[in-house]
């Protein structure tokens, strides 16, 4: 199965941006439709940015519409996620995921590989 390594989290001022990428080993990405997830401290997981296999269709929450973009590099086997205006409450733990279930989906259960995750931390 597909393996996933996240990178690019770190500590930031309110305002700031970072740069996320995930990087797939073991299988191509080309065929799996890839998400963002992140979970605060005491908050459950929730999801963050999806796109579709191909890139042209992509899907985000409400709360990062706007701010965040995730792209994707098939080549690279890479999945990034673009973060602008940075928020405290953007701080959390941010995973890569992968599902073969065929459809764009904001839903945890529908994938099946999940990286460890990179740390995310915006200060006021």
């Amino acid at each position: 199965q597909v393996q996933l390594v996240e990178s690019g989290g770190g500590l930031v001022q309110a305002g700031d941006s970072l740069r996320l990428s995930c990087l797939a080993s073991l299988y191509s990405i080309s065929n799996y439709y890839m998400g963002w997830f992140r979970q605060a401290p005491g908050k459950d997981r929730e999801f963050v940015a999806a796109i579709s296999h191909s890139g042209r269709t992509t899907y985000y929450a409400d709360s990062v519409k706007g701010r965040f973009t995730i792209s994707r590099d098939n080549a690279k086997n890479t999945v990034y996620l673009q973060m602008n205006s940075l928020k405290p409450e953007d701080t959390a733990v941010y995973y890569c995921a992968a599902n073969t279930a065929g459809v764009i989906s904001k839903l945890s259960y529908n994938y099946q590989n999940w990286g460890q995750g990179t740390q995310v931390t915006v200060s006021s």
